[in-house]
């Protein structure tokens, strides 16, 4: 059944005319419990596989690795040069965020396995340190 009414926005008034679906016995809204899901069925198709992680090589004596995934901003370090324990190796940027990545022991760089750009996954041998 269409009805008619006038409403008031901001002080202006306006004519409209609505249909109310609560007499035709059409709802807007399913009735809670009205809906049912039908139950898989056995020919139901296979979950794709979940795609694992790209494998991590083994960590060798003074490999640093990376903690965390993300993209190498800067390499601080350069092969050959001497570095104290907690001295700044490089930065990795996550999540906009710039994330230092430290020597874990006093040594000389031996290989940096990264270079600035490169998207690196946790665990990842970053430079080793002898």
């Amino acid at each position: 059944m269409e009805r008619r009414f006038r409403i008031t926005v901001d002080g202006r008034q306006y004519d409209v005319t609505v249909d109310d679906l609560t007499e035709s016995g059409e709802l807007l809204y399913p009735q809670p419990g009205s809906m049912t899901v039908p139950a898989p069925s056995a020919s139901a198709p296979a979950k794709a596989p979940t795609p694992t992680p790209a494998a991590v090589a083994a960590a060798g004596p003074g490999d640093v690795l990376s903690t965390m995934g993300g993209v190498v901003d800067s390499v601080r370090v350069s092969v050959g040069q001497s570095v104290g324990q907690g001295d700044e190796i490089l930065i990795i940027q996550a999540m906009k965020m710039n994330m230092p990545v430290l020597a874990p022991h006093a040594g000389k760089v031996q290989s940096i396995a990264v270079k600035q750009g490169d998207a690196i996954e946790p665990g990842q041998v970053l430079a080793t340190i002898a």
